[in-house]
């Protein structure tokens, strides 16, 4: 396997993901540069990671058990565009715990980012409209008929 490879192979995965350790770049090379970019934009195939594994040990509600969940995604994912894509909306279409202090709500964002990211930019628009903590966030909990809140259209 040419070292070429290898280095075509980490830039797609540090683009695309989160990187890769050297035994997983020598396998994605292995399966051709082609073939892992369709596994990346085809995630379905992949199976999600078993996030149990976390609540087994660190339950609970606290903020750090959510951000230590979603970087469990992160790092164990067979799905890192998905993941990337996550990430990638959340500071695009940021909300913040300290303003929606509902950590479900902010969850669920999360998921809704994993669910809809690599889907076009509408449907992300559309979806995230919906989102109780971007609801929040923009204060349109407050709208009044005849009184709306400005935030979202801005």
């Amino acid at each position: 396997m040419a070292d070429n490879d290898l280095a075509l192979m980490a830039h797609l995965l540090r683009r695309a993901g989160f990187g890769a350790a050297r035994s997983e770049l020598e396998e994605y090379a292995a399966k051709g540069y082609e073939a892992v970019v369709e596994e990346l934009l085809n995630p379905e195939d992949s199976p999600p990671v078993e996030e149990d594994i976390i609540d087994r040990y660190y339950g609970g509600e606290a903020p750090t058990i959510w951000v230590g969940k979603w970087f469990y995604r992160m790092i164990g994912t067979k799905r890192p565009l998905v993941e990337k894509m996550a990430l990638f909306w959340h500071h695009v279409l940021a909300t913040g715990i300290n303003k929606t202090e509902h950590l479900p709500s902010s969850g669920g964002q999360i998921e809704l980012f994993q669910r809809i990211g690599m889907s076009d930019v509408r449907t992300v628009l559309l979806e995230v409209s919906k989102d109780p903590a971007m609801i929040y966030w923009l204060d349109n909990h407050e709208n009044r008929k005849g009184e709306p809140n400005e935030n979202y259209g801005r």
